[in-house]
């Protein structure tokens, strides 16, 4: 899957193929995404690969997320995390401060 870019009330942020590389290695360890699972009171979880911005409450983003990220918030099968700050740390990533990610409930 190619970098997903979004776009929020600046502009919109990249990461380089290296630093996403570290921080999906991250996001896909087994201790992480069994400590997500756990987390979300299921048997486990697949991380999406989809990523974005957190962006200030309006009308327009009444959760504090982009619009294309508001199914997944209501969806029962997935849910949405910060990515943890040693993580951020880890893969070099300064700005944007905060990233959410999308994980996937599997039965």
């Amino acid at each position: 899957m190619g970098l997903k870019i979004v776009q929020n009330f600046g502009g919109s942020f990249t990461l380089n193929p290296e630093t996403q590389s570290v921080l999906f290695e991250l996001l896909n360890s087994p201790e992480f995404v069994h400590q997500v699972a756990t987390a979300a009171q299921c048997h486990q979880v697949e991380f999406t690969e989809l990523m974005f911005q957190p962006v200030p409450y309006s009308e327009q983003t009444p959760k504090g997320m982009p619009r294309e990220f508001e199914p997944y918030h209501e969806s029962e099968d997935y849910l949405i995390i910060n990515v943890p700050p040693n993580f951020m740390f880890k893969a070099k990533i300064f700005n944007p401060s905060r990233i959410c990610v999308v994980y996937r409930k599997l039965s």
